[in-house]
């Protein structure tokens, strides 16, 4: 899933309107709250929630139900940072997958005339991906690659453009190649944009010299390389027993497609937005508090300022597969860029 999200511009959240199941997903800890967290932080930022199996005998098309699940996931999403007043970024519709309706036809089960909005594909034939670059400088973080009479690799264009006789370098390890070939799924393209996903052909590269996580970038301004970082946190949900953060806590860092062991080294302030309070240099933070702090990386990674590149400045924190906080990174070290260079 996370894979997935770090490649994707739109989610679609599958809920259950069964009775039970929407409460067993929503409730602490449920893949529901999860999914949604995990998807705003990787990037994506148009959500179409489908209220899924309104069909069920528990259910039967109540428009009551389903006006009560919009209601209980509607303050969620926002907290996660989903825009919910606009029906451009935040989408609710009511299907029913084992039947079909309101997939690609208008639902025609006994019950369910009260809604007259569109179908899921109709919403997505005429959702607008988010704006990305093409002038800045190229940053293609990588899912993949594998040998095919050249070296491979794929991953989506976050910003600028790919074309062929570019000459790149792959970070961490910079690595110079130059881009030998473009493809758009089976298809041989002279370039392609940002937001495409995309196989490219590299040049003088060995398979082993490109990792996912890894990012090719433009030579003249390649991406930041760093080991340690400033971040915001919002602490979602600590482990039982590990309920809070302190210095030397360590958990696992998700940006982009990179995947890393992590450790956070200072604790710079904690907000607590239901007591309103701040305080500097805090021993320690919970649940459902921000936090301001410093994460080392156990090895070095590709990122970027949130305020500057959104696509590799938010992450994911993860312990023992549960996610514990959501964070952006607000500042890097001044020799971040040299570091790339």
């Amino acid at each position: 899933m996370i894979s997935g999200a770090a490649q994707a511009d739109i989610g679609v959240l599958m809920i259950s309107a069964r009775k039970g199941e929407f409460e067993t997903g929503f409730d602490k800890g449920g893949q529901t709250r999860e999914h949604a967290m995990l998807a705003k932080t990787l990037g994506v930022n148009k959500l179409i929630v489908t209220v899924n199996k309104m069909d069920d005998p528990t259910v039967n098309w109540s428009k009551d139900r389903y006006d009560q699940i919009v209601e209980k996931l509607t303050p969620f999403l926002k907290s996660c940072g989903f825009n919910v007043k606009s029906q451009d970024d935040v989408h609710f519709l009511p299907i029913s997958g084992l039947k079909g309706d309101n997939l690609k036809e208008p639902a025609k089960s006994p019950g369910s005339d009260w809604y007259k909005g569109p179908t899921l594909f109709q919403v997505l034939d005429c959702a607008n991906p988010p704006y990305r670059d093409p002038e800045a400088p190229l940053r293609f973080p990588i899912v993949d690659g594998y040998r095919d009479m050249g070296t491979i690799v794929m991953g989506k264009i976050e910003q600028g453009r790919a074309r062929p006789g570019q000459q790149c370098m792959i970070l961490p390890n910079k690595t110079i190649t130059e881009i030998q070939s473009v493809y758009v799924e089976d298809d041989e393209y002279k370039y392609a944009n940002p937001g495409e996903d995309i196989r490219l052909k590299l040049k003088n590269v060995d398979e082993d010299q490109v990792q996912k996580g890894f990012v090719l970038s433009a030579i003249d301004h390649p991406c930041p390389v760093v080991q340690k970082f400033q971040a915001q946190l919002v602490i979602t949900d600590l482990l039982e027993h590990k309920p809070i953060i302190t210095i030397g806590y360590t958990a696992v860092l998700h940006v982009h497609t990179a995947i890393e062991e992590c450790t956070i080294t200072k604790l710079l302030e904690c907000v607590d937005k239901q007591k309103k309070t701040k305080q500097k240099r805090p021993r320690f933070a919970k649940t459902g508090q921000m936090l301001l702090c410093v994460i080392e990386t156990t090895n070095k990674i590709c990122v970027d300022t949130f305020k500057r590149t959104p696509q590799l400045g938010r992450f994911t924190l993860r312990d023992e597969g549960k996610t514990i906080a959501i964070g952006k990174i607000v500042e890097l070290p001044k020799s971040a860029t040299e570091e790339g260079a």
